[in-house]
């Protein structure tokens, strides 16, 4: 594992010379688990953390979680962005903004307010979106009784 190695030019947002679409920016690199290298625990962090190699257990980030097109995830994942070129199995939990590259394989349940699933990729499990919750409002108790319903 690397830590402020910055690899976030890898990763901005905008477009290739190939003209393939890019996930938004997503800030410096604060950590980095290469190939190779086998990680098991908890991970928590507040920037943008890459992993190109294996990860077992589970991943809180404030900020951008990427897997690498070699990474391999077995974990629950809760983060404002996440960013699969690689393989993830376990619930994705993305409050901003979840891209499914076309080398990408996720399998497990999704919950984001934004996907972007590009053309090859592989999602496998329940897809919820999540946009900002409106409140509910309560009903109001009718005078006399529930009106008689005819269907």
């Amino acid at each position: 594992m690397a830590f402020g190695r910055d690899r976030a030019t890898e990763t901005s947002f905008g477009t290739t010379t190939g003209g393939e679409a890019r996930p938004a920016a997503t800030g410096a690199l604060t950590a980095f688990i290469d190939q190779g290298s086998e990680f098991e625990g908890k991970l928590s962090f507040k920037d943008t953390v890459r992993i190109d190699g294996h990860f077992k257990g589970e991943i809180s980030s404030q900020n951008t979680l990427i897997v690498g097109e070699t990474g391999e995830v077995e974990a629950n994942i809760q983060s404002q962005t996440v960013v699969i070129s690689g393989n993830v199995v376990g619930d994705v939990t993305a409050t901003r903004q979840l891209v499914v590259h076309k080398t990408g394989r996720l399998q497990g349940n999704v919950v984001t307010t934004s996907l972007v699933i590009e053309e090859g990729a592989q999602v496998n499990g329940q897809v919820k979106m999540n946009p900002e919750p409106k409140p509910v409002r309560p009903l109001k108790a009718l005078e006399g009784g529930a009106p008689d319903l005819k269907i």
